[in-house]
């Protein structure tokens, strides 16, 4: 039986700790699958439970050069201070300007979400509570995110969906998830495929 939202964040706030004090909770899938928006709209349902639960974006952490290789920043400038028990503060990067511009800072919550293409990746896993899967193929993703984002980023997504074709190739996310998101509903249910 598919969950809603709000019995998803009690279910979350149920889980014991995984890093430090903190339930860290990935939501992955393709580009253009609903991650940000699943992510936006549990967080507000965890706020009416416990209050702010904070979404890092690892498009804030990723760059053109290293779409992929963020897991030491997100270590270094999340996960470590958050497994201690101290805000995080990691830096964000500008996809226009194609540098690093401002910081952002996290504080220990009951839950905290990563959301991006890659969040339940091999390095991350450990720290995790709860791994999200949004349940979307690859194409239709893609579709929609082109949609989104128009033709003006077409070769962007050339580039970005071969990259995201070799990174999950190397480093799944979907057979480890706990859980499969329908991305125009957002009810979840268990990943029978575990």
């Amino acid at each position: 039986m598919p969950s809603t939202l709000s019995s998803l964040a009690a279910d979350l706030l149920a889980l014991p700790p995984s890093c430090g004090p903190v339930r860290l909770v990935a939501v992955d899938g393709h580009a253009g699958s609903g991650k940000t928006t699943f992510a936006a709209a549990l967080a507000a349902a965890l706020a009416d439970r416990a209050g702010p639960a904070p979404v890092v974006h690892l498009d804030d952490l990723a760059t053109h050069q290293q779409l992929f290789d963020w897991t030491g920043r997100l270590q270094d400038e999340v996960l470590t201070p958050l497994a201690q028990g101290r805000p995080a503060r990691h830096r964000v990067y500008d996809w226009s300007a194609r540098r690093f511009d401002g910081t952002r800072e996290l504080r220990p919550a009951p839950v905290v979400l990563v959301e991006g293409v890659g969040a339940g990746r091999r390095a991350v896993r450990p720290h995790l509570a709860l791994l999200v899967w949004m349940d979307l193929p690859a194409a239709a993703a893609r579709a929609r995110g082109e949609a989104r984002d128009g033709p003006e980023l077409a070769g962007f997504w050339r580039t970005w969906s071969a990259a995201e074709q070799a990174h999950f190739a190397a480093d799944p996310s979907r057979p480890f998830a706990d859980l499969l998101a329908d991305p125009t509903s957002s009810a979840v249910r268990a990943n029978t495929y575990r």
